[in-house]
């Protein structure tokens, strides 16, 4: 097992954790985020994480696409939350809410680097300091994610932070699979398995209505692995409100080692399997128009080329 570090632009280096099977997993300072998730598959390599080959693609195109994600993923509804007796009001940013944290988030900061090398396991730590009133968020903010890499080809990320004041701390991370490899594969045939009876319908703003809706009967039943175009076609009022999904699913109770998500290649080569602490996961299918694909890697990302599988805390809060 190895961990090389090369230049990723301006500031910026990409980190390559290797293990002995073959899986490369980089990652890069900026944003705390994944570049790269390369798996050996019938002689060849797939990349089953979509991004960019350099940090222009990050700063010119999309600041999120496999990043940390903070102070609070998802959206604060209208900017505003109250710890305690205080009110707090964030930074605005999209539909008069504050989305992935707000303007400047986690995504664009560039976080200091520690690797850590053993027999059974590759990790880089990234480390950012969040100051009191970054976006509004009150106390000093330290942040640790840590990505780990073993020859059992787990990957994990841990998130760990301390701050001097009472806030917020909500992180997950960004990254858009699509296990099939590239952007120019649209994801409808790709298996989807969520171990939750009750998702969180959303409102025309896209926050979340302080409802748990039973997911029996509908288009978010993926209890049992089902083909992604199930909800990408369709005609649902939640559906079509997003044009595919943009929803926390709230995972139930698993067995130890048995997975609360997966995700399967068309071909069935590839298996992404999802374990958390957290108790929800968001699941977004990138419901972007057409005409805003972007280039990348020798295809287009755009409408429906990759998911997301963002596990966090989830707020239902009334409208």
């Amino acid at each position: 097992m190895k961990i090389t570090v090369e230049p990723f632009g301006p500031g910026a280096q990409l980190y390559q954790l290797e293990n002995d099977t073959g899986v490369k997993l980089a990652v890069t300072n900026f944003g705390a985020r994944i570049v790269r998730l390369q798996l050996p598959v019938l002689g060849q390599t797939r990349d089953v994480v979509l991004g960019f080959d350099d940090l222009a693609g990050y700063v010119e195109k999309d600041h999120q696409m496999g990043a940390t994600i903070g102070r609070v993923a998802g959206r604060i509804a209208d900017g505003t939350f109250k710890i305690s007796d205080t009110t707090y009001h964030t930074t605005q940013n999209e539909k008069g809410n504050t989305l992935h944290g707000g303007v400047g988030g986690f995504d664009v900061q560039y976080w200091t680097a520690t690797q850590h090398v053993s027999e059974s396991e590759l990790a880089v730590t990234f480390q950012y300091v969040s100051p009191a009133d970054d976006n509004g968020f009150p106390g000093n903010l330290t942040v640790t994610v840590t990505y780990r890499l073993d020859n059992d080809n787990n990957w994990r990320v841990d998130y760990h932070a301390t701050s001097d004041a009472d806030t917020l701390f909500n992180p997950t991370n960004h990254v858009y699979f699509n296990v099939d490899g590239g952007p120019e594969q649209p994801i409808g045939q790709q298996q989807l398995m969520i171990a939750a009876d009750e998702f969180a319908p959303i409102s025309p703003r896209q926050t979340t209505t302080g409802v748990r809706a039973p997911v029996s009967g509908t288009e978010f039943d993926f209890r049992i692995p089902q083909p992604i175009d199930q909800a990408l076609h369709s005609h649902a009022a939640q559906n079509q409100l997003v044009n595919g999904l943009d929803h926390p699913f709230f995972l139930n109770p698993v067995s130890a080692g048995q997975p609360q998500a997966t995700l399967r290649s068309t071909d069935g080569q590839v298996v992404v399997a999802m374990t958390t602490s957290m108790h929800s996961v968001v699941v977004f299918t990138a419901n972007f128009p057409e005409d805003t694909a972007v280039l990348m890697r020798g295809g287009y990302f755009g409408q429906h080329r990759g998911i997301t599988l963002e596990a966090s805390g989830t707020w239902c809060r009334e409208l």
